[in-house]
């Protein structure tokens, strides 16, 4: 395999995937939003074009696959987006139809590899029937996104999904996600935490899955990656000290009954306003009180990814959002 294509090249993820593929000595294309968040943010070598691939027709498309052997789709809409209701349909239109005819037409140019990057919400959609997530716009979306995926390579193409946990890392000219937590810490003296934790990997592991899901991955095969699993009050801790904030804000633990009427009044006024969460407020901090974990010896050895020190991650994410402010 020697020319990848990236969709979201300049994103977080792609930007990191980007790389990964290049230090591995393969070709890489990729079209994404303008503005680039720097203007030297790919090297030279990278083959980029800015624009909305989605505005592209088909024939355009299959043309500019056609000397691409993978396909790692680094794109689409994440559960931090609150559209207007329904939100099945909102994510339906944002991450299933795009998937689907992308796949399709990168069949048709001759791809081979087609790696999706999906949410570890889809793996306990499988895992934890009892808290209902395929009913949950976000959660629903992201496995038919898989399954279309699936379908379009059926019989010609390996089609492969990684299911993200919690990502850290920085990079060139974007914000981590992570300062939307930092802001909601910030001068509070009590910044209350789940029962439940989380998996976490860096940035860097991502797209060492990637491209291990591209050279090694199977047809449906789906690889929930996780290199550390922490407790939500651990990391929200971690947010506190980035702070400075360690003598002025305390981060108990609460329970459903002590935190729930706040989302659920948080759901309330979402209706009333016409949108809806992609995951319901109150069902999210449900699946909070639950470990969340993944074992990171099930995908880490089939992938290739290698150990990196996530706390070291963590606290430079948190340092960046923190010297933003």
């Amino acid at each position: 395999m020697s020319k990848v294509f990236i969709l979201g090249g300049t994103g977080f993820l792609g930007y990191y995937t980007t790389k990964e593929l290049l230090r591995r000595g393969y070709q890489v294309k990729t079209i994404a939003l303008p503005p680039l968040p720097t203007d030297d943010l790919l090297p030279k070598e990278v083959e980029y074009t800015l624009g909305n691939i989605n505005e592209l027709n088909d024939q355009d498309i299959i043309q500019l696959l056609s000397d691409c052997e993978g396909f790692i789709y680094a794109a689409g809409a994440d559960e931090r987006v609150t559209p207007e209701k329904p939100a099945m349909k909102f994510f339906y239109e944002a991450n299933v139809l795009p998937t689907q005819r992308l796949a399709r037409l990168a069949k048709l140019a001759g791809v081979k590899k087609f790696v999706v990057f999906n949410s570890y919400f889809a793996e306990f959609a499988e895992r934890l029937p009892e808290f209902h997530l395929r009913d949950q716009a976000y959660p629903n979306t992201r496995l038919l996104q898989e399954q279309v995926a699936f379908a379009e390579g059926e019989g010609e193409m390996t089609v492969s999904s990684l299911r993200l946990p919690y990502i850290f890392g920085t990079m060139p000219g974007r914000m981590p996600l992570w300062k939307m937590f930092v802001d909601q810490a910030k001068n509070q003296p009590v910044f209350p935490a789940a029962l439940g934790g989380t998996a976490m990997v860096t940035v860097e592991q991502v797209a060492e899955a990637a491209v291990g899901a591209l050279e090694n991955g199977k047809h449906r095969g789906t690889y929930a990656i996780s290199a550390l699993n922490m407790k939500y009050q651990t990391f929200y801790q971690m947010i506190v000290e980035a702070l400075g904030q360690t003598e002025t804000t305390q981060v108990p633990v609460l329970s459903y009954q002590e935190l729930g009427p706040a989302y659920e009044e948080i759901d309330r006024q979402a209706d009333a306003e016409g949108v809806e969460h992609g995951i319901h407020m109150a069902v999210s901090l449900k699946l909070q009180m639950e470990d969340l974990y993944l074992n990171p010896n099930d995908t880490m050895p089939l992938l290739g990814i290698k150990e990196h020190d996530v706390l070291a991650s963590i606290k430079e994410t948190l340092a960046k959002c923190v010297a933003a402010e």
